[in-house]
């Protein structure tokens, strides 16, 4: 991703940014201290992405109150994951929210339009899948991929995820979220020429021990060119993937 850094230095150059404006904008306090939280202001800078706010365990009043310290410093666009509904009818009194009950992700602003080199594919065994899948694709969206989803497609009938085998292909990077046994990122490794982030899910019967076996299963996948994140963590997938999917629009 282009770095905040760089559209700054960029803006200088071409005169759009005068010299004055840009060194206000690089010496901004790094971050507020709120006591409870310490928001990160400088994230943008150093990574090209703003902080993210997770949203389990905070009161809607703590997120009111690290969103307004990142908007007072010029953050445009605010992501909030693992939002309650309730929270976020509360937190929706004082920001203007998007919400989504499936991936319970809200955000400010709109979608911004794709930058990425290529196509985002998320991927899912079955449908008890899709709400970790929604976290990744939505982040992705968020973070300016174009991304398809391919839903239902788990190796109890492979031939859902064989006819789907053109978007494999053509995707610069596969998440594949799945829970039971975790074997669905092993079939899409043998099948893609592009990364593809694993994504175990909690989905399964009482021996996948609340997704552990999933995990493990795609730990030790033989296919090549498979990584693995931690359990249900649809975000860290969709923003590794947009990582992956903006490392050639660096200059």
């Amino acid at each position: 991703m282009n770095t905040e850094a760089r559209q700054i230095l960029e803006g200088v150059k071409d005169g759009s940014i005068s010299v004055e404006a840009a060194l206000l904008r690089l010496k901004t306090e790094p971050f507020e201290d709120l006591g409870y939280a310490k928001p990160d202001i400088h994230r943008a800078l150093r990574q090209g992405a703003p902080e993210v706010i997770y949203g389990a365990g905070k009161t809607p009043e703590q997120i009111v109150g690290i969103a307004g310290s990142l908007m007072s410093r010029g953050q445009e666009r605010l992501l909030i994951t693992r939002l309650s509904p309730e929270a976020a009818e509360t937190v929706g009194r004082s920001l203007a929210l998007t919400y989504d009950p499936a991936s319970r992700i809200a955000y400010t602003g709109s979608i911004p339009e794709p930058d990425g080199i290529g196509t985002v594919v998320v991927a899912t065994g079955g449908t008890s899948d899709i709400p970790v899948a929604e976290e990744a694709a939505l982040t992705a969206e968020l973070h300016g991929n174009t991304v398809k989803r391919i839903y239902d497609v788990g190796v109890s009938g492979l031939h859902r995820l064989l006819a789907r085998k053109e978007d494999i292909m053509s995707a610069s990077v596969i998440i594949a979220a799945a829970g039971m046994e975790g074997a669905l990122a092993s079939v899409i490794g043998g099948l893609a020429d592009c990364p593809v982030i694993a994504v175990p899910t909690s989905v399964g019967y009482g021996a996948s021990f609340g997704g552990l076996s999933a995990l493990l299963s795609m730990l030790n996948c033989c296919s090549s060119g498979v990584c693995t994140v931690n359990i249900d963590n649809g975000f860290g997938a969709g923003y590794l993937a947009g990582m992956i999917n903006h490392m050639e629009v660096r200059r």
